[in-house]
C-alpha cells in the first residue's frame, strides 16, 4: 500500500481548551507522520472557500462564527491509508456519538465544537491541503522523487 496524505485541521474549541498537544500526541501514537503544521486565524473569505460546500446549507453561519472564533491548527498527515484512518480516529462527527477513545469523543464536545476536521477522500485532502499548504504538499513522500518540482 502507498504512502498518503491527509488534511487534519484542530478547530477553535480544542485550541482555546489548550488541547492540541493532547490531540498531536494521539495522531502520532497512531503512526501518522506530521508533515506541515501551522497555527492560524482564519478569514471569511478563508472559511468559505475551505467550506465552499457548505456555505448555502442552513447551519453554514453557525459554522463560519465558530471558525471564526479563535486559531486553528492546520495540518498535513502522512502514512498509509491516511484518510480512512484518520477518520477512525477523529470518530463521529457528533461527539456525543463518537466512539470511546476518538479525538472528538476525548475533545469535542458538541457540533461544531468537536475539536477536528478531517478530510472524507482523496479529492478533498487534496484540494483543503492545497488550499493551506499548497499543491506540492499534498503530493506523498513516496511520489516526490519523481515530481519535477522536487
Amino acid at each position: 500500500m502507498a504512502l498518503e496524505r491527509t488534511f487534519a485541521m484542530i478547530k477553535p474549541d480544542a485550541v482555546k481548551a489548550g488541547n492540541i498537544g493532547h490531540i498531536l500526541t494521539m495522531i502520532e501514537k497512531e503512526r501518522f507522520k506530521i508533515i506541515y503544521l501551522q497555527m492560524l486565524k482564519l478569514t471569511e473569505k478563508s472559511v468559505r472557500l475551505f467550506y465552499a460546500e457548505h456555505v448555502e446549507k442552513p447551519f453554514f453561519p453557525s459554522l463560519l462564527e465558530f471558525t471564526l472564533s479563535g486559531k486553528v491548527v492546520a495540518m498535513v498527515l502522512e502514512k498509509e491509508n491516511a484518510i480512512e484512518d484518520f477518520r477512525k480516529l477523529m470518530g463521529a462527527t457528533d461527539p456525543k456519538k463518537a466512539a470511546k477513545g476518538t479525538i472528538r469523543h476525548t475533545y469535542g464536545t458538541e457540533m461544531p465544537a468537536n475539536a477536528i476536521h478531517g478530510s472524507d477522500s482523496r479529492e478533498s485532502a487534496k484540494r483543503e491541503i492545497t488550499i493551506f499548504f499548497g499543491e506540492f504538499a499534498a503530493i506523498p513522500s513516496s511520489e516526490k522523487r519523481n515530481a519535477k518540482e522536487y
